[in-house]
């Protein structure tokens, strides 16, 4: 071996490293097609995944197909039922309720959906410097964390949707608190036992930084988990906004919001029961879409379940 040449010696190593990144790639596309099979595989997945791009299209495209405007209102048509003019009939100032239910639902869906990838964001940053630093910075952050969760997730968004007023970004600041500590001491666990095995002990070695070590090594492998709890919490989270402008702290009339259209029509509810009925339906399909969807990656992502 020693009367190689240099340029011999480049390509052995050149051949061994092309072999190496085609094992790579076979290895990750073998883990991307078993994840594939095993959320097809899922009926709840399945149905979950149809059912939630049913809605997201439904919302994106639906107000461009409707023949009425979202504000548009039709004084002879006042309370009006479902006809077939208007499917979901009119609300109490006559304006068609299909249009208006599609229209929020671009609303609800955005609150859902930031507010989770928010707190998830936050809470895992909080996660991973206790769970790596560990001592006093483990111990002051996860004390903060227990002071910050004994108030009850829906009273403390409350609390901050009254102090900031209403509005879509006050209202995403109001739903992500309530998640944050969650989170954080899910990470946190899962970067408790994580940072004990060799690939940690391997970027140490060759003096990774403490920033590549939490977000290039440590994150990619404690993610899973909110992967899963994120996708289930924004239904919660869609519910939770519906709920705060239910009360008059969330979007605001005349914002066609699932919640604001739930509190439009209460006032309704034993003379025209579909004011309330149909935007309680779109919320209802649109949390069990996610709580399937979540099931279905919980079971794909888990090795626990794998047969």
């Amino acid at each position: 071996m020693r009367f190689l040449t240099q340029e011999s010696k480049r390509n052995i190593r050149n051949e061994v490293a092309m072999e190496a990144e085609m094992k790579l790639k076979v290895k990750q596309s073998s883990l991307f097609a078993d994840f594939s099979r095993r959320m097809v595989k899922g009926w709840s997945s399945k149905l979950g995944f149809i059912l939630f791009v049913f809605i997201v299209l439904a919302c994106l495209i639906g107000p461009l197909l409707s023949p009425y405007r979202v504000n548009e209102i039709f004084l002879d048509q006042i309370n009006a039922s479902p006809s077939a003019a208007h499917w979901f009939g009119c609300d109490s100032m006559g304006r068609d309720l299909l249009t208006r239910i599609l229209y929020g639902g671009r609303y609800s869906l955005n609150l859902g959906l930031s507010a989770a990838l928010l707190s998830a964001l936050v809470g895992s940053t909080f996660g991973l410097v206790a769970g790596y630093f560990g001592s006093a910075v483990d111990g002051f952050i996860m004390r903060f964390m227990d002071v910050w969760s004994a108030l009850p997730g829906m009273l403390l968004c409350i609390l901050v949707s009254a102090f900031l007023g209403a509005g879509f970004y006050s209202t995403v600041i109001a739903l992500t608190v309530g998640n944050i500590p969650y989170v954080a001491r899910m990470i946190r666990g899962q970067v408790l036992s994580e940072r004990t095995k060799e690939y940690m002990e391997a970027a140490k070695t060759i003096n990774c930084s403490k920033l590549s070590i939490l977000f290039t090594h440590l994150l990619p492998n404690t993610v899973q988990p909110v992967i899963i709890t994120t996708t289930m919490a924004i239904g919660g989270t869609i519910s939770m906004a519906a709920s705060l402008s239910f009360i008059g702290l969330g979007i605001q009339p005349p914002t066609p919001e699932w919640g604001a259209l739930l509190a439009d029509g209460r006032a309704y509810i034993r003379v025209f029961p579909h004011l309330i009925m149909f935007p309680g339906i779109a919320i209802a399909l649109t949390v069990l879409s996610l709580n399937l969807l979540g099931d279905g990656l919980r079971n794909a992502l888990d090795p626990k379940l794998r047969d």
